[in-house]
């Protein structure tokens, strides 16, 4: 729905499709896996309470909620709206900056930052999160049950100041035996500069910055990167 650090907006298609009817994102962000294959029985969780409250807002909007928002352009800071609720003026502190880890302020200089087009596309698509569960935790509180699981947590290294909550604190070696002992089908996302699971590479790409990075997957199933990698350069 929104620009994320970290989000697989660019590259969501080159991973595997759920094998599962049931979809659980434990690092959910903005999401955009379970924005793909929105119709599958959708679980998010993420410590962050702000992204968290983001969802559930959304999900509670009609598309005339978004819409009647104000359109922040080159200039514009959404500090200048008082009147906004703390739900909007998250919504909006994502939309002025790109790839960014918590709400901004001041509408950034990229060419690529459009408010009006967010905001309409957001208030299309918001009938597709009506069903979706929603929840503020930690990855170790989930329930292990039979579903893809899309695991995208803050990665090993690059990018730690962006999160609210730091990949300085997230235990590595716990987090890959959690991972092996899901149930169902485990796709985990890293780069690979990762070593605390035995990667793949799987497309090259460019990402926040203009960095130049090479994205990997593990899965506890065969997939086509066990072979070969994907170039979007």
């Amino acid at each position: 729905m929104w620009s994320y650090f970290g989000s697989k907006s660019k590259i969501v298609g080159y991973y595997p499709p759920p094998k599962q009817v049931r979809i659980i994102e434990p690092f959910c962000g903005s999401a955009r896996y379970s924005l793909k294959y929105w119709e599958n029985d959708i679980c998010l969780f993420d410590k962050y309470d702000v992204v968290i409250g983001l969802w559930k807002w959304l999900q509670q909007c009609s598309p005339q909620d978004i819409l009647g928002l104000p359109v922040l352009t080159k200039g514009d800071k959404v500090s200048n709206y008082p009147q906004l609720t703390k739900d909007e003026k998250t919504l909006l502190g994502f939309l002025v900056q790109g790839a960014q880890g918590k709400p901004a302020n001041s509408v950034g200089t990229l060419d690529g930052i459009d408010v009006e087009k967010d905001l309409k596309r957001i208030a299309k698509n918001l009938f597709k999160i009506k069903h979706w569960k929603i929840e503020l935790g930690s990855y170790e509180q989930i329930k292990n049950e039979n579903a893809t699981w899309f695991i995208d947590p803050p990665y090993q290294f690059g990018g730690q100041h962006q999160y609210k909550h730091s990949n300085k604190h997230i235990d590595f070696v716990k987090l890959s035996g959690w991972c092996k002992s899901r149930t169902g089908q485990v796709i985990v996302c890293e780069n690979t500069k990762a070593d605390w699971m035995n990667f793949k590479p799987m497309v090259k790409h460019s990402g926040a910055n203009n960095t130049n990075t090479t994205e990997a997957i593990w899965s506890n199933l065969k997939t086509n990167y066990d072979y070969e990698q994907t170039s979007l350069f």
